[in-house]
């Protein structure tokens, strides 16, 4: 090979190294344009906002006076009071409801997916003023020959609203607890039924335990729709927190102020109610893997 040849070859050989070197490129950071826009736009949207609620005909001295009123905290107890015994009364409904769902009684599955269907498929505000008026078309009820009383002194706004919203939470609870039960792998059953374990211990100590990882965040979202749910007991002169601010509103005209202190105590609940969740879901999830 000539001396001319080789110096050909090796300018070659640079020439192709200096094209692989990103040494000698100038780094330029990514622009992203829109990324940036849109989130100019979100900044000037809120700003606008809250600027409109600043200087909106808003009391905001009657907000701080009637947050803490006795009214507001007794609807506010009274909102908590009736979201924990309805969901309670859901859970067992829909648990109840699950397993005969998945029972292999014709009778006990027909009745589980019309219950489901039933509450699933009305509205529950209509549920709520048919249990509320149920003495119109039973003015008495109980055992004949035993007790009997009247209907209207049974059916409370607290009865009804109980009612209804348990009843209903029920037939939602039922598909979230059949999804989790249904999520438990099949040997777990077979291997309960190889040691003689009868079907429903074998649910209380093998099944619901590991179905717990999945039934619990849909469960928590339910229990906080739960307590925003107890506002539609107003209708029926549930004394809740949104009933109770009504009748503030109603005497003195600060609609405005009194919906905001509604809705900052229902921020409120939610926000402790939605970090007791997390900390349920972490503790349920161990050893299942990767944590959200």
């Amino acid at each position: 090979m000539s001396q001319t040849q080789a110096e050909r070859l090796q300018a070659e050989r640079k020439l192709a190294e200096n094209q692989f070197d990103i040494t000698q490129y100038q780094h330029v950071p990514r622009r992203y344009y829109g990324r940036i826009f849109f989130a100019t736009v979100i900044v000037i949207a809120i700003f606008g906002l809250v600027r409109a609620f600043a200087e909106g005909k808003i009391e905001w001295s009657y907000i701080g006076q009637f947050l803490t009123s006795q009214a507001i905290i007794w609807g506010l107890l009274n909102t908590i009071v009736m979201a924990v015994l309805a969901m309670a009364l859901g859970i067992v409904f829909g648990v109840i409801t699950a397993i005969m769902r998945m029972s292999a009684n014709p009778i006990l599955r027909y009745v589980a997916v019309t219950y489901t269907w039933l509450f699933r498929g009305t509205p529950l505000i209509l549920q709520l003023l048919l249990w509320f008026n149920l003495a119109l078309i039973f003015p008495t009820i109980g055992i004949p020959g035993l007790f009997e009383m009247d209907t209207v002194s049974l059916m409370t706004p607290f009865v009804a609203a109980l009612l209804g919203l348990s009843i209903n939470q029920g037939a939602y609870t039922a598909e979230v607890v059949r999804a989790g039960l249904l999520s438990v792998d099949t040997g777990q059953y077979e291997a309960a039924k190889s040691i003689g374990m009868p079907r429903l211990q074998a649910l209380r100590r093998i099944i619901l335990p590991q179905a717990m990882r999945i039934i619990i965040p849909p469960v928590g979202n339910e229990f906080i729709g739960m307590v925003k749910m107890t506002s539609l007991a107003s209708v029926i002169q549930y004394s809740e927190l949104l009933y109770n601010a009504q009748n503030i509103y109603y005497a003195n005209a600060r609609v405005m102020e009194l919906l905001i202190v509604a809705g900052i105590w229902y921020l409120a609940v939610v926000t402790v109610l939605s970090f007791g969740q997390s900390r349920l879901e972490r503790r349920f999830a161990r050893g299942a893997g990767k944590r959200s």
